[in-house]
């Protein structure tokens, strides 16, 4: 589904998705000292060196660019973790394991701007990029399953990004089945439409109002 996706179709740009991920909040371990920051999303610091603290994802990135700050990796970016998930997934052929909502963007972001903060930084990005190719093929997977008699589709622990890449197609599709009814679906109708009680002429009502 990733090389076929048609990306022009996405409700939201893949930089979108990813403007949006950046206010995650994650952990920095300053190397500078700095009074807090008051933004309007909220007040960050102080910064002092050697003590972590929490700072959204684009403040984080920031830091990162300028030398000010190491950033550490989250929990589930750990090869462990990573190698879970994946065996996990690949064990669940109808069900995804949770993450993240953001993880891909999250997981890009840091590869892109802090991967001398990652340890075993290579195993990590082969590890997502598994899991990612996975879990598109179970989605594409379920969307096979799709027929004329689909209401709704329930996809539970799909990221941002996965959600999407599949919003879009999966309201064409069942637009298409609406507009286009399936023979069973126009019988049961007119069956239905033939069931309705027919009003019987009995002729003009007397008056009954006094002369």
């Amino acid at each position: 589904m990733a090389g076929q996706t048609d990306h022009s179709l996405s409700i939201f740009s893949a930089a979108e998705v990813e403007f949006i991920a950046e206010d995650e909040m994650i952990e920095i371990v300053p190397n500078i000292r700095m009074d807090a920051l008051n933004l309007l999303c909220g007040d960050f610091g102080p910064f002092v060196p050697q003590i972590p603290c929490t700072v959204p994802l684009w403040l984080a990135v920031a830091l990162k660019k300028r030398g000010k700050c190491s950033i550490r990796t989250p929990d589930w970016m750990s090869v462990e973790k990573l190698t879970q998930v994946l065996e996990a997934e690949r064990e669940s052929p109808r069900e995804f394991q949770p993450l993240p909502f953001h993880y891909v963007e999250i997981s890009r972001l840091l590869l892109d701007h802090a991967h001398d903060d990652i340890p075993e930084v290579y195993m990590v990005r082969s590890l997502i990029e598994d899991i990612r190719n996975v879990r598109f093929h179970k989605v594409e997977s379920g969307l096979e399953t799709i027929s004329g008699r689909t209401h709704a589709v329930k996809l539970k622990n799909l990221s941002a990004m996965e959600v999407n890449l599949v919003r879009p197609f999966m309201a064409r599709v069942l637009q298409a089945f609406y507009k286009h009814d399936s023979p069973e679906m126009v019988q049961q109708a007119d069956t239905s439409a033939s069931k309705r009680p027919q009003v019987v002429d009995r002729g003009p009502r007397r008056d009954l109002r006094p002369r």
